[in-house]
């Protein structure tokens, strides 16, 4: 038996006899997309796993149909990563390198956790937009410190999704060349066929959105599969997109059925598969020749890091400031910078206006800063002045037009961040992050430090009704693990939000307001820990708390002066970002929010459910839990009671 068919049948065997000791698990692209994988693995991608994350020109490989992972894992196990054959053998088992769809920090080698179908093309997507950005950069005659390819494996699943439809349109538009999604088209999901459900001419849609087009007609021919992906990095101006035609399950009783989609072949059926394709080895072993085979890959890899260290050092004597900037930024490093000229607001605005202004003053200090919006960059105040805009024309720019695709926005700036070098951010109106949650929600898990500039934050979008009026939203986001939601009630509040962004880990989300809001004395860095002490009281203990976040904290401080005039003494506490309130210490809680004072009054324009908490057993909370109206934002706020007239009268009710 030839190396390469056996390097695919041991890919083939062990993904499968994996699944089988799990009882869990997804053979049938494993067995069906092995040549693909193989193909691609063996004869073009450039990486070392012994330095798998510092090698900053490998190639990025991106399994976009995350439910076969364990072909990811036998790749990444034959390959030289640190992924041992008992690895394998705990797949999908509680603490293991090996969970159900591959994780990023978690497995050695996974580059992004692509989750739901769908998110990994839009994850290439963003790293081969950070590829050819960097390469502008640095890139000089007779160095290309930045020259890889960006892959991704996806099946039919992923390119029904609507994520897929976006991102394939945008990356046509940007002529990413070295962009390359093998599709593992078997015709097969969980139901049954696609006939009668994905009719479309993929290829056809592919090519009116500006990708490159190659079929491979046999799945299993190994070199037909390379010629293709030759093909593919000849092509500069377009993304390719390589269609193989294969066979789920191939080479068991259950090939071309849904039966080996999403469950182990079975004892029996996985015998005879074995024997079908002569693969006469003990369970969970790999013939010496597979390993022997697989070496000349990774050892073509570790000699491209070592002429690329051996170039970069050149380029280091010829451009040691730039040299420098690249590996500080690969790196994750944030220049040091005085951050005093970023808090400085005296006028009043909304806060996108001001969040525009620390975009602004933030965009010259942090070369890294890159991103965009859906199409909202005047409303939303996210565009970047000076420093140009991405395109295939200038990749040096760093404004992007994501156009009207939030889904896909959101899970490229996902891509950016693990590719590594950016601080990526994107922005829309609040009420439209329901299309980028999956991908918000990665970025949580991924722990990436993506921004998220949600700006017409409450009913105070106004005459533009309850569609766009985020009422649940916040209370959405709060929930995310590893999610910081920062609303600020001025621009230093919202200067504080951009530190946490940038200094911070894992993602935040910038809620900013439409409307007009009031800058006060006293805001600033206190923010940074979440709520404060905006304005305190006379006495020692409050007679009551006055806790209000954004918009709303206005509605507190003139409740305040009134409660004062009527004897009432009240604190009030800005609490811009629960999730840092709530990672400080007991004794910093308790001097802002003293157990002792039972009366408080919890001001938010949005769902009640996050106070709670705040409020006590005692408390009040003015928010809302139905849907707006349509009307001016003043007579919402009015007909909500999001007044200082109904804080103070809650206020003074609690007193008594």
């Amino acid at each position: 038996m030839e190396n390469s068919t056996l390097t695919v049948n041991a890919i083939r065997v062990l993904s499968a006899e994996a699944v089988e000791k799990a009882n869990s698990g997804h053979p049938g692209i494993c067995l069906g997309a092995a040549p693909l994988a193989y193909s691609l693995w063996q004869n073009f991608m450039t990486f070392n796993p012994s330095n798998s994350k510092k090698f900053y020109n490998r190639d990025r490989f991106i399994l976009s149909a995350g439910h076969g992972s364990m072909l990811n894992y036998s790749l990444l196990h034959l390959y030289g990563y640190k992924l041992s054959i008992d690895d394998i053998k705990n797949f999908r088992q509680f603490n293991s390198k090996t969970p159900g769809h591959p994780e990023f920090n978690h497995t050695d080698g996974v580059e992004v956790s692509t989750g739901p179908l769908g998110q990994g093309i839009a994850n290439a997507v963003g790293m081969a937009i950070a590829e050819t950005h960097l390469a502008a950069i640095y890139n000089k005659e007779g160095f290309n410190v930045v020259d890889h390819y960006t892959y991704a494996l996806c099946g039919d699943g992923c390119l029904m999704e609507g994520i897929e439809y976006e991102a394939a349109s945008l990356a046509g538009s940007l002529k990413l060349g070295k962009l390359i999604v093998l599709y593992d088209c078997n015709g097969i999901t969980i139901e049954g066929t696609t006939s009668e459900t994905f009719n479309e001419d993929v290829k056809a849609r592919h090519k009116a959105q500006g990708w490159q087009v190659i079929e491979v007609k046999d799945g299993t021919d190994v070199k037909a599969i390379a010629k293709a992906i030759k093909r593919a990095k000849a092509e500069t101006e377009k993304p390719s997109l390589i269609v193989c035609y294969t066979q789920i399950g191939y080479g068991s009783s259950k090939q071309g059925s849904a039966s080996s989609h999403g469950a182990p072949l079975g004892a029996e059926c996985l015998a005879d598969m074995k024997k079908n394709l002569g693969y006469d080895y003990p369970e969970f072993t790999v013939p010496e020749e597979v390993y022997a085979h697989t070496k000349k890959a990774i050892n073509r890899g570790k000699k491209a890091e070592r002429n690329w260290k051996k170039m970069f050092a050149e380029y280091q004597k010829a451009y040691p400031e730039l040299a420098k900037e690249f590996i500080d930024r690969m790196n994750g490093v944030i220049p040091e910078f005085d951050w005093e000229e970023v808090y400085k607001f005296e006028k009043d605005d909304a806060t996108r206006g001001t969040g525009g202004t620390v975009i602004n003053r933030l965009a010259p200090k942090l070369n890294t800063l890159f991103g965009g919006s859906a199409d909202l960059n005047p409303s939303t105040k996210t565009y970047m002045k000076g420093v140009g805009d991405y395109s295939p024309a200038t990749r040096e720019g760093r404004n992007v037009h994501f156009g009207i695709r939030e889904h896909a926005m959101a899970a490229i700036c996902n891509g950016l961040s693990c590719h590594g070098g950016f601080l990526p951010f994107c922005s829309t109106f609040f009420v439209f992050s329901d299309y980028m949650k999956n991908a918000m929600r990665l970025s949580a898990i991924m722990n990436l430090n993506v921004t998220y500039v949600l700006t017409h934050d409450s009913i105070g979008v106004g005459e533009d009704g309850p569609t766009h009026q985020p009422i649940e939203h916040l209370t959405a986001l709060r929930s995310i693990p590893n999610m910081k939601v920062f609303r600020p009630c001025d621009g230093r509040e919202t200067a504080a939000g951009w530190e946490v962004a940038v200094k911070g880990k894992g993602p935040t989300s910038l809620i900013l307001s439409r409307q007009t809001l009031k800058s006060y004395e006293g805001t600033g860095k206190a923010a940074l820990k979440g709520g404060y002490i905006l304005a305190d009281s006379d006495k020692k203990i409050p007679d009551v708390i006055l806790i209000g976040a954004g918009s709303e904290v206005e509605c507190c401080m003139t409740a305040k002066e009134m409660l004062k005039a009527n004897g009432i003494d009240a604190r009030v506490v800005s609490m811009p970002c629960m999730e840092l309130f709530d990672a400080q210490t007991k004794a910093y809680k308790e001097s802002v929010i003293p157990s002792c004072v039972r009366a408080r009054v919890c001001v938010e324009a949005g769902s009640t459910l996050p106070w709670y908490k705040y409020a006590g057993l005692d408390g009040k909370i003015i928010g809302i839990d139905e849907y707006g109206l349509s009307g001016p934002a003043k007579v919402l706020f009015n007909h909500y009671g999001f007044t200082a007239e109904n804080v103070y009268n809650n206020a003074k009710e609690l007193v008594k």
